[in-house]
């Protein structure tokens, strides 16, 4: 855009025009660069070779500095400039920080959540093959490691049926098919001296026999990662030459009445623990493709999470009474004795059921999927106005980059295989995810848009290319994405909990909760983002007084030591005091005997000071936030016997109903056959259930389920 000036005198210099410069600014980077256009400010022209760069006067000063990836040296720089730049973009580097939590790499690091700055390029991730992998559902590191799922024979790892016939002793020493195999897994496997002296020609040759089984058979990829494919082939080659594998009518028959019995005695191992632990009832609703409406109940407890059954719930009116009566038939199926609480979805109808339950069931509780609870406000922080604009632009980027081939083929090119796009619990999780792994590779996503991948491919020239092109090279755009992140990335880590099954989440919850507050108001601890935080605290504390103000997470959180007694050594009574009103309101609920409560009630009081023979022992208070609550209490508690007990039903709860959403798409397999089919289906579904990457919901232990027809 012309200045009148440029119109007037023919000898106007625009590079030497204060007008194309800001006002009283400081920042070297204006001595060397001005705006041509000034209808433009994002675009700064370089004076020295007179290079027009995208994305401010940060963009020149990288310019003028050279090493920046996305950002072409100027070719009239001078070693002077190039140590002053370089000096300033390192001295004037943002250090609000941003609590991002990458499991990726801190889980290989040292486990624990680091203070990021933004300014820093994240290293990127060695090339994972996808073929070869399981990706679990909810991401989790924990998860990714146990990627195949273990499906174990219960009956022949308890000893209650042993193969039987004549063994050498060579046979007896050797270890057991799963032994083998989750050596293997484990990394401390020593192969044999027999599989050692195989040539490579040998081994390719049984490769690629299995290769043109599955390629025949369109088996997935990702099932030669199962556990029990690895046993299963382990436990041919351990048979030796001349096995012949089941016939049709033994996988359909005999064989499958087999897995029958072993997923009945899975049933008793978690009805076990329930009676020991107590459990969750978690119930979730949803619409398959044929339009009914599907009710599935899950037993979640310390030994993992067991599929209870299937309602089909279509001819029903879904109010609070029909919800009720349904979840009080469960609970009296497995014992009102051993149901701690009851968690659905926070819809009106299901928290009006958990009204009519709890007065039904007086020792019985209700709670909100916490989950859920997260997801709305994650959504609702998304919908702030500071966060839209940003977030579909994202969207556009992503989208654009996956819709062309060759774009895609270049961009993983730049970031070493890594996608951009990630699945997660939620879909506005997802969405957050997805600008973390933007942010994650943004150095690598504008060294691909200045690219030859890019100049000289025809999408450059398009107005969707143009567009995409200049958001990936916009400063201001990477700011607002570092602001969604800030506001995100905590509430995240939460999530992750509370999805995830690497422990309970209940004594987690509400200490998690109050540490993502406070890290959001760190990060956004400036005056210019004062509005912007009330408004995303106001969301949060409006969403989790409104649907989680719940005294079993207070009663949690006070028998949790590791988290209890740090607050009584910084003398924090408000806190201490309130968490101990939720724990005095959950014995009067859980416990009805008046002499148990007050056993429990003065054994409390020894635990909260440490006294006592149960708890003045010295490995007990070396252990209280080495050691998860549910191993602590089983460890020292012994001697408090009454709040032992009480407490492993409390910190053994789960805090979300997560477990049911991920058996959708099974569920609507398997509701979908005739009773003729059903036995078969039976074992499909037990098949799935023990090694599909969808159905995670149990970390150490089989999963049993029990479905009725």
């Amino acid at each position: 855009m012309a200045t009148p000036a440029a119109s007037v005198n023919p000898a106007y210099d625009p590079k030497t025009d204060p007008a194309r410069k800001p006002k009283r600014s400081k920042d070297p980077g204006w001595k060397y660069g001005y705006w041509a256009d000034l209808g433009n400010r994002d675009e700064v022209t370089c004076t020295l070779c007179g290079t027009m760069v995208h994305g401010g006067i940060k963009r020149l000063k990288q310019h003028l500095a050279g090493g920046f990836g996305d950002s072409k040296i100027c070719s009239e720089t001078t070693t002077e400039i190039r140590v002053e730049m370089t000096n300033y973009l390192e001295k004037h580097k943002r250090q609000r920080p941003m609590y991002l939590d990458d499991e990726e790499e801190q889980v290989e690091e040292n486990g624990e959540a680091d203070v990021v700055v933004v300014e820093a390029s994240a290293p990127v991730n060695e090339v994972e093959s996808q073929a070869s992998k399981v990706m679990p559902s909810s991401g989790t590191a924990a998860k990714k490691r146990r990627a195949a799922y273990s499906f174990k024979a219960v009956a022949v790892s308890k000893g209650k049926e042993k193969p039987k016939g004549n063994k050498t002793i060579l046979e007896m020493l050797r270890k057991s098919p799963e032994e083998i195999v989750d050596g293997r897994r484990k990394g401390s496997y020593q192969p044999p001296i027999q599989s050692s002296t195989k040539t490579k020609e040998q081994h390719h040759y049984v490769d690629m026999q299995w290769a043109l089984f599955f390629y025949e058979c369109g088996i997935p990829f990702n099932a030669a990662a199962s556990r029990q494919f690895q046993v299963a082939v382990e436990a041919t080659a351990q048979f030796g030459s001349g096995y012949k594998p089941p016939s049709p009518y033994q996988f359909g028959e005999p064989l499958l009445k087999d897995a029958v019995k072993l997923t009945s005695t899975m049933r008793e191992d978690h009805e076990r623990a329930w009676k020991h632990f107590g459990c969750t009832l978690m119930s979730d609703g949803w619409t398959d493709r044929r339009g009914r409406h599907l009710i599935n109940f899950l037993v979640n407890s310390p030994e993992g999470t067991f599929f209870l059954e299937s309602v089909d719930a279509s001819s029903e009116a879904h109010d609070a009474y029909m919800l009720a009566d349904l979840l009080e038939k469960r609970i009296e199926e497995i014992g009102k004795e051993k149901v701690v609480q009851v968690i659905t979805d926070n819809g009106a109808n299901y928290k009006a059921a958990g009204k009519h339950l709890m007065e039904r069931i007086p020792s019985l509780f209700w709670s909100p999927c916490a989950a859920h609870c997260l997801d709305l406000m994650l959504e609702d922080i998304g919908g702030l106005k500071e966060f839209k604009k940003p977030i579909a632009r994202a969207r556009r980027v992503t989208t654009f980059i996956y819709r062309h081939g060759r774009i895609l083929s270049a961009m993983r090119e730049k970031t070493g295989g890594s996608d951009l796009v990630r699945p997660a619990a939620t879909r506005f999780a997802t969405a957050f995810l997805t600008l973390k792994s933007l942010h994650k590779h943004r150095d690598s996503l504008k060294s691909l848009f200045v690219s030859e991948a890019w100049t000289g491919n025809k999408l450059a020239k398009t107005k969707a290319g143009e567009d995409v092109h200049d958001i990936v090279l916009s400063t201001e755009f990477w700011n607002k994405v570092e602001d969604c992140l800030r506001a995100s990335a905590p509430l995240l880590i939460v999530l992750r909990v509370v999805d995830g099954d690497e422990k309970p989440a209940m004594p987690e919850v509400a200490a998690l909760m109050n540490q993502a507050k406070d890290r959001i108001k760190q990060s956004f601890a400036i005056p210019t983002k004062k509005t912007l935080l009330k408004k995303i605290i106001d969301i949060i504390e409006k969403r989790w007084v409104k649907q989680m103000d719940h005294p079993l997470y207070g009663a949690a959180l006070y028998l949790n030591p590791g988290k209890l007694h740090p607050l009584i050594r910084d003398d924090d009574d408000a806190t201490v005091g309130q968490l101990r009103g939720c724990f005095l309101e959950v014995l009067g609920r859980m416990v009805e005997d008046r002499d148990t409560q007050d056993k429990i009630d003065a054994q409390s009081l020894d635990y909260e000071a440490l006294r006592g023979e149960a708890f003045s022992n010295i490995r007990a208070k070396q252990n209280l936030e080495k050691m998860s609550p549910l191993d602590w209490w089983a460890s020292y508690g012994g001697r408090a016997i009454d709040l032992q007990r009480f407490a492993r039903r409390i910190v053994s709860l789960c805090a979300s109903s997560s477990g049911c959403e991920r058996n959708w798409s099974t569920f609507e397999f398997v509701s979908t056959i005739s009773p003729a089919q059903f036995l078969f289906s039976f074992s499909m579904l037990t098949i799935l259930f023990m090694s599909s990457p969808l159905f995670r919901s149990t970390p150490k232990k089989e999963i049993g389920y029990c479905i009725r027809g």
